[in-house]
This record gives structure tokens, sequence and C-alpha cells, in this order.
């Protein structure tokens, strides 16, 4: 997004990869433009922002497969209604498109949800691209500018002067400014030129499977994504956590439920979070069990086959109401990490900001 924004205001630009393709967190995720759950204030800003980036993009960029479906975070019982409803009550509702729905009306707007739930809070804003191939379909939208360069495979590893980097090919690239968009990758040259750094790392668990057989035409949040974004923080959620507990399953990894389905008709499954180093290098059944166990239980029948099961790590600023680390680390070079679970929603604006601050 960087490399994006920087050619559309005229700049040449050499994008230098590690892999041969990029393969972390932007790849690994549900594809959610998710605006819903946003801190309110800069964090939704920034959402809000990046949204009409996304859409103005994907138009230009069919592959992106953009898709304006909105959310739907079901809710059974009076606690997590509740919540729902505080949520509604935001001064900042209305931006993001809420809604509360009963649950003949969330039916009728996504009927695959045959169910049991008793309602539903819809978020219009929230949208959803293909993560597997967002990053492919906009390298060969940039490609056709004579203006970017694409070097796979190469890992910068030292800065050599101002605005000026070292790959491991023993090349040497200026510019007017180096950008280090280095995602979960905080070890060398990152530790050496930002040995303070306020950004952990967080793995997750998620799972496809195979097509559906009918569409699933919003994404699907369970009431445990309550518990984990900020927006939904009020007295209702304390009364929720103190009076209806997680399933030990969903406690024990930190989970929610999120679900997308992809442009082949299969669903994104997830997801659960893990903090503490070192993570493990296994991936554990018992939440997919519980995943598989939700979702059966809000659509009314059996999932699909599972087609892939991953294990993914993203970067996330330790004070998590940051939406990202930007930081000048050498003259003429930047280092932008750790937007955390909302980079995928927020790296167009992220970019920008980038681009405005710098003044390109």
């Amino acid at each position: 997004m960087h490399a994006w924004h920087a050619v559309e205001r005229g700049h040449e630009v050499v994008q230098i990869e590690r892999e041969s393709e990029a393969r972390g967190a932007s790849l690994r995720n549900f594809g959610q433009i998710w605006v819903s759950g946003r801190a309110g204030g800069e964090e939704l800003d920034t959402a809000l922002r990046a949204r009409e980036l996304w859409e103005d993009i994907g138009a230009r960029v069919p592959g992106l497969g953009f898709r304006a479906i909105g959310s739907l975070t079901l809710v059974r019982g009076e606690r997590e209604r509740a919540v729902a409803e505080a949520a509604l009550a935001r001064p900042d509702a209305a931006a993001r498109g809420y809604k509360l729905l009963g649950a003949d009306e969330a039916r009728a707007l996504n009927p695959a949800l045959r169910g049991e739930f008793t309602g539903a809070l819809w978020c219009e804003r929230d949208a959803a691209v293909e993560p597997r191939t967002a990053q492919l379909r906009l390298r060969e939208a940039l490609l056709a500018s004579p203006n970017y360069t694409f070097l796979p495979g190469r890992e910068v590893r030292e800065v050599v002067g101002v605005g000026s980097v070292r790959d491991d090919h023993g090349e040497v690239h200026t510019g007017d400014a180096v950008v280090l968009c280095t995602g979960a990758w905080l070890g060398g040259l990152v530790r050496e030129l930002a040995p303070e750094l306020p950004v952990r790392r967080v793995r997750l668990q998620m799972m496809q499977t195979d097509p559906l057989g009918e569409p699933l035409t919003t994404s699907v949040a369970d009431a445990d994504s309550f518990r984990y974004y900020p927006a939904y923080k009020s007295p209702e959620l304390d009364a929720l956590n103190a009076g209806q507990t997680q399933a030990p399953t969903a406690a024990a990894h930190k989970m929610q439920l999120l679900m997308v389905q992809r442009a082949d008709g299969g669903l994104t499954i997830g997801d659960t979070h893990e903090y503490e180093h070192p993570f493990a290098f296994d991936t554990l059944e018992d939440p997919y069990d519980h995943l598989t166990e939700v979702v059966e239980g809000f659509l009314g029948r059996p999932l699909p086959k599972i087609r892939r099961r991953w294990a993914g790590v993203y970067a996330q600023c330790v004070d998590t109401s940051r939406v990202v680390h930007r930081e000048q680390v050498r003259d003429g070079v930047w280092l932008v990490t750790g937007p955390g679970g909302r980079g995928m929603t927020c790296s167009p604006a992220i970019a920008e900001k980038t681009a405005d601050e710098l003044g390109w």
C-alpha cells in the first residue's frame, strides 16, 4: 500500500520483498475490512478512511474482490443483546452503520443463517477482499506503471547512508525515502535500528472450508468478538463477562468467531490469539472443534469439509490503542509496523498517512 500511494503521487518506487511472494499476515487473515469493532477516535477514523480507499482501489483493481457485504454479529440471550444495544448508543454508531436486528431480520439479510440466535448487530460499513490474492493483484496493477519495480527474494540487511540500504545480494538502493514495512519480522535489522521497539508478536489459528454451496451474504461474528474489540467496552460488556463466561476452549485460546465467504464459496473461519513467547509450532485441534460447533449452530447445518488449517503471526503495538508504530529510525529511513489485527482493514489509510507525513 505504501508503494501504491507513492506511485499514485508520481514517484519512482522500488519494492524489495524478502520472499519470492508475500506470505505473512496479509495473506493469512479473513480479508475483512472491519469497521464495526474499532475503537472510537483515531482508530475508527483510520478504518473509515481505509474503507473508502479500499472501495476506490477495488473499483480500479477488480481482482481484489472488494465486496461491500457488511457484517452481522449474532447474539443469544439478553446479556449479549444488551452489549449490542450499548454499541448502538455510541455517538459514532451512525458512522459505522450500526443497526440492531431481530433474528428474522438477520436471516432475511443472510438466509444461510438458519440456526439458533436471537438477534444481530448489523454493521453496514464492513466489507471484504480476497486476502490470498490481494497483494498479487495490486502488484500486477503497479507493474503497469513504468515507475514501479518489484525485487523479490531479497532482504534488506543494512542502512548505509541517508535514504540508502544494502540488500543481501550486496546491491545498494537509494531514494528520497526508505520505508521499512517489516510485518512480524522484528529481529535483525529492525532490532538494530529500533532496539526498544514497543511492538509484540501475536499468533493465530484459522481454517477454510470447501464451498458452502450457497451464498453467505455477510461477514459473521459471534458475541465473543464483543470481548475482543474495543468498540464494545461498556458496563453491559462487564455484566456479560461477569454473568456469562466463555466456553473453556474459547477462553483458553482467547477466541472469537469471525467468518467470511471466499470468492470460491469456501468459508474462512477463525480465530485464536496467542501472546506468550515462545509460540507453539503446531496447530491445536480443540479450537477448530469449538469453531465448528459455533458455526454449525448458527448455520443450522454441518460445515463443509475443512480444506486448509494454518497459523499466522502479526505484529501489534504493545499499547493496543495505537493504530500503528511509525518511527524515523535513521536519516531518510522510516519503520512502519505493529498494526495488529487491524492491518488488513487499515493498511491503505496507514500508508496514506505515511505519505502525507513524509511529504510525498
